[in-house]
């Protein structure tokens, strides 16, 4: 045998052992179990909770309209500014509205001349009466002369009050403290208490403020039965606590306090409106914004919950995953609740030593051997 040849055959030699000691080992490695991760549903108090969008809105919103006519002649605030009540927003011309006070004023002192006048009349006509000086017909004329006179001086009174109330409307004032809109009117124009007014501008309150929303009639009567089993506050109490969040917020930052239901149901749509009180302290929530509200359905409870991407779906049932003592995949169908931070309640259907497929579930099919390897279920950072 020449040296190539001997070369070749040791080389041959040598893939055979490799072979034979190769094979068996990947044949070995294609029979083991697929991995999958498990771990026991974790137990947790929680509370069901009814989840709603709705819409913030003032407290209070005024719209300042005119109610005297003439020129408007100063403004007093600067378009989106905060004021405050009591302050002065806008001055129609006043000069014409102090000459109809003062006009009104000297017709009081006119009057009030009348009246003594005609009660001095009176008094002359009782002396000449007693003597029989003067006749009944003219004494009677004389007090009722007194009479008409006084009553003349209410009614000059009356046009003082009036012309001070329409002098007084000249000034107009916040009537409450909040955010204040534009200017629908600019100095110089003629404004108008015809009708409604001339729209001047509006202020609305911010602190607090309302958020309203509708609550479908099942729920509302999921919630009844937990404030009849006293589980949950009644709203008419004023002690129900919510909680809120707004639209590009993950968590429930926001705290209200649900104090309104409606009265009835609306027949057209089968809810029913109601309404939370929320401190805005730092006026950052603006009426008109929407959001999210979250209030209890029940009082807390102790539940299993597991992840929810670990419950599958077949027809109309749900479907988890479970691994036997002896790694085989058993399915069990379960009744879902709702979604507390990020994981699943379970209703019924897993008992607390159900080890749960929460990773892997693709590699986990029923009635087949896997290999279950320990794991953690725990609630998400960002629920």
């Amino acid at each position: 045998m020449t040296l190539h040849a001997s070369r070749y055959a040791f080389a041959a030699l040598c893939l055979l052992a490799v072979t034979a000691t190769t094979i068996p080992a990947q044949a070995q490695q294609a029979a083991a179990p697929p991995p999958v991760t498990v771990s026991l549903p974790l137990k947790k108090q929680v509370t069901d909770w009814l989840d709603y969008t709705g819409q913030f809105s003032a407290v209070e919103s005024v719209d300042l309209r005119a109610q005297v006519s003439g020129y408007l002649t100063e403004i007093h605030f600067t378009d989106g500014q905060m004021v405050r009540k009591g302050d002065l927003l806008f001055v129609i011309d006043p000069r014409p509205f102090e000459i109809a006070l003062a006009s009104a004023r000297a017709n009081v002192a006119q009057a009030e001349a009348s009246v003594e006048l005609a009660k001095r009349q009176l008094a002359r006509g009782a002396e000449l009466r007693q003597k029989d000086y003067l006749a009944a017909s003219d004494y009677d004329s004389r007090v009722q002369q007194v009479k008409a006179a006084e009553a003349g001086l209410d009614i000059a009174r009356a046009a003082v009050r009036n012309a001070e109330l329409n002098l007084d409307y000249t000034h107009i004032t916040s009537p409450v403290t909040g955010r204040i809109g534009t200017h629908q009117v600019s100095v110089g124009n003629l404004v108008s208490s015809g009708g409604a007014g001339t729209l001047l501008s509006t202020v609305v309150s911010l602190d607090p403020i309302y958020f309203s929303f509708d609550v479908s009639e099942g729920d509302f009567l999921t919630f009844q039965r937990a404030v009849a089993s006293g589980q949950v506050a009644s709203p008419r109490d004023g002690k129900l606590s919510v909680q809120l969040r707004l639209s590009d917020e993950k968590a429930w930052a926001h705290q209200g306090i649900l104090n309104f239901l409606n009265n009835q149901v609306d027949r057209s749509s089968g809810t029913i409106r109601a309404r939370a009180t929320v401190p805005n302290p730092d006026l950052f929530i603006t009426p008109g914004q929407f959001g999210r509200v979250r209030m209890p359905g029940s009082g807390a409870y102790d539940a299993l919950v597991i992840p929810e991407a670990s419950v599958l779906t077949d027809q109309s049932d749900k479907l988890v995953m479970t691994v036997a003592p002896d790694g085989t995949v058993v399915p069990k169908v379960v009744k879902p609740g709702p979604v507390a931070d990020g994981l699943m309640v379970v209703r019924s259907g897993l008992s607390p030593d159900d080890k749960v497929v929460i990773n892997g579930l693709l590699r986990a099919r029923p009635g087949q051997k896997v290999t279950a390897q320990d794991g953690v279920i725990a609630a998400p950072a960002n629920p």
